[in-house]
């Protein structure tokens, strides 16, 4: 076995994955103790310090990678996904980029690239996303129309809820998700306009229970076929090295049985 080779066994090994991730939620832990005043004025150069041994780890883990797999490693998208995090940590937050030393809390998203369980969600989510567009225009043409009524029913009696369309716009966002949506905006408005619940009502029901359901349902979908889908890669994988058992086994039988002959 190469160089490469025996490389790649140890970075793809289970116990490597485990200590990344152990690295990753130490960094994690050590990111959100920078955000303290108290804990930076007693261990600041300590925590920068193992900060910095945590970043070291992740290059030199992404190197092995690259060394082992070479052109191959950019064909996976969650290697790209490792490299852009690790990149933008590597990026100096001198002025103007001040902002990318806050976005080094993502590295804390490679924990989804390192456990299979969160990977098979984002992947489930991922695959969900071209149902769930259509999902949105729907709910998009049902805000639009709704935001359309709204304002020409009550925009006179309650102008800073539904003013404009804009604003019916928000303020149906805010019943959509039941936050104050009774006491708050949809009480206030009956008691001008007594018959306005059989406007919010109808609303409720199909935004609130019916689209958003939808939504739930594909991303469950999807999810259950990613799952499906990586069993099904691995009960290939296990059924082509059976195969290949066998066939090993089959050409030292026929060898041993020309050597008797």
């Amino acid at each position: 076995m190469g160089f490469r080779q025996r490389l790649r066994a140890f970075t793809e090994a289970p116990l490597f994955g485990h200590f990344i991730t152990g690295v990753i939620l130490f960094n994690a832990v050590l990111l959100g103790m920078e955000t303290s005043p108290v804990l930076m004025a007693s261990w600041g150069e300590l925590i920068v310090f193992l900060d910095g041994l945590c970043l070291a780890i992740f290059v030199a883990e992404i190197a092995m990678k690259i060394t082992a797999q070479g052109r191959g490693f950019f064909l996976r998208g969650w290697n790209l996904f490792d490299f852009v995090v690790v990149g933008i940590a590597l990026v100096p937050s001198g002025q103007g980029l001040s902002v990318l030393r806050a976005l080094r809390i993502l590295r804390v998203l490679r924990v989804i690239s390192v456990a299979p369980r969160l990977r098979r969600v984002v992947e489930g989510f991922i695959q969900a996303l071209p149902g769930m567009g259509s999902v949105f225009l729907l709910m998009a043409i049902i805000f639009y129309i709704g935001a359309v009524i709204a304002t020409k029913l009550f925009a006179s009696a309650f102008p800073d809820w539904f003013g404009d369309l804009g604003l019916s716009a928000y303020t149906l966002f805010q019943i959509m998700t039941l936050e104050s949506w009774s006491m708050g905006i949809v009480r206030p408005v009956m008691e001008v306009y007594p018959y306005a619940w059989l406007f919010f009502v109808p609303f409720i029901m199909i935004t609130t229970f019916a689209v958003v359901n939808l939504l739930v349902g594909l991303i469950v979908n999807s999810m259950q076929d990613a799952h499906h889908a990586e069993d099904e890669v691995k009960t290939d994988a296990y059924r082509d090295e059976v195969l290949e058992r066998l066939e090993s086994i089959e050409r030292r039988l026929a060898g041993r049985s020309d050597m008797k002959k």
